[in-house]
């Protein structure tokens, strides 16, 4: 089972792992098959729910199985 993910979470790791002046901009223009062919915004957006969304950019990032 998926644990629950906020949204500020997910952006917290996204500036972690992007800078914070870079992980927006990556999250509005990196579409993402996962995501149906969306972009990390699009989809949360969307309703897809942030941990789903963390998984995809986890995947296209390659980061390491820690950071799941």
């Amino acid at each position: 089972m998926l644990f629950s993910m906020r949204h500020s979470e997910f952006w917290e790791r996204m500036d972690l792992h992007l800078g914070e002046s870079y992980a927006r901009v990556w999250a509005d223009t990196q579409v993402i098959g996962d995501l149906d062919h969306r972009t990390p915004t699009e989809a949360l957006d969307a309703g897809v729910a942030p941990k789903q969304v963390w998984r995809a950019v986890h995947s296209r990032l390659q980061l390491p199985p820690s950071e799941r």
